[in-house]
Parts: C-alpha cells; structure tokens; sequence
C-alpha cells in the first residue's frame, strides 16, 4: 500500500507539461508472432501453443495513452487409441484494453504505469472419427495494474520493465511481470521482444512495430 500511495505522490508531483523522453512515442500500432507456456503445477508437461498478435498504442495527451491488443494462440494433439485417432485442440484467445500514464525520469527514461482490463477464452475442441465433435469453453474477466520503467540504452534501442499485479473472475490474484525491448531500423520501423510472466504462464512475443 505504501508503494502505491508514493507512486500517486510522484504523479501528483509531475509537471503538467512534461512529455516523453527523447525518443519514445506512445503512438505505435505492431504485430507478430506470439507464445504461450504452461507450466502445469510443475509437472513435466509444459504444453505450448503458438500463435499471432497485434496490439496499439494511442497518445491522447502529452503524458495519457490508452492501448490494446488481441492475440489467439492454439495447439493440435492426436492420441493414437488403437480403433481410432482422437483429435484435441487448444484455443487461447486473449482481448486486452487500457490507460497509462508515464512521466520523464531523465532525458532518456520515462516512469510508467497502466491499468487494463483482458479477458481470457479457453476452448478445447475433441474430434475422432465417426464420433461428434464435442467444445468445451470458459473464459475469465481480469483487471491488471502495473508500475515500471521505459527508456533508451541507445538512440536505436529502447528497453522496458514492468511489474504488476492481476486478478480475475475465475483466477487467484498473482503477480505479473514483463520484460522487453525494441531494435529499431528506422525512426519508425522496430523489431520488438517480450517476455510476459504470471502464475504458471510465460507469454513469448517477437514482432514489428510502427511507432509514429
């Protein structure tokens, strides 16, 4: 609670006129391929599903951006049952929609912070031959808050760290955290990487992004 109530007394503190640091634009729309790990109580298994994703970021004013993304991941697994083949697929599908706030640090490194809604689909599809097709569906409404730190090492590098927190209708509160980072060819064209961590998923991203 304390780290809370001192982040609200830094933002207070911020001088409306502040803007990004040097070099960092919270205007970017990118895409690309995305991850997903399941760490299953630790167990052996780690099953993998692979997938796509986009996601945008919207400047509204010098220090408010609002964002979102939408990534699907899935994965196919046969089981060989002697009389017949059974076909079991995984589908992931991820909405995410949010707010942040960021304040110069330093000529190079902006503090942030966000707040973002996400709802998380899971459907399982089980398909044998000369049997029906059955679906199993859930899903899950999540709120996720984080604090962290953008900034550039080098004028053609940029760097981000953020720590959280998220809890969700069907889910256990667990921290969240993430780590990334953008190499960009141009001043608008990057390739970005992202590692994503919280309870027993780790969320892999390589992708392109446009800044503007």
């Amino acid at each position: 609670m304390r780290k809370i109530l001192l982040a609200a007394a830094l933002l207070a503190a911020a001088p409306l006129s502040a803007v990004a640091a040097e070099g960092l634009s919270y205007t970017y729309v990118e895409g690309g391929w995305t991850q997903l790990q399941l760490d299953r109580n630790g167990a052996p298994s780690k099953p993998k599903l692979d997938g796509g994703y986009i996601r945008g970021s919207f400047a509204i004013a010098e220090q408010v951006h609002v964002f979102g993304a939408y990534s699907t991941v899935s994965k196919t697994t046969t089981y060989d049952l002697g009389a017949y083949d059974v076909r079991v697929k995984q589908e992931l599908k991820q909405p995410e929609l949010g707010i942040g706030y960021h304040m110069p640090m330093s000529d190079r490194v902006d503090f942030t912070t966000d707040i973002a809604w996400l709802r998380i689909n899971n459907e399982a599809k089980y398909e044998a031959d000369g049997f029906d097709t059955e679906r199993f569906k859930e899903h899950t409404n999540a709120a996720r808050a984080t604090l962290g730190v953008r900034g550039k090492p080098s004028p053609r590098t940029e760097a981000w760290l953020k720590a959280g927190y998220i809890d969700g209708s069907d889910m256990d509160g667990t921290w969240t955290g993430t780590l990334g980072g953008q190499v960009n060819f141009t001043p608008t064209w990057g390739l970005v990487g992202e590692v994503q961590a919280y309870d027993e998923v780790t969320q892999y991203s390589v992708g392109v992004r446009a800044s503007f």
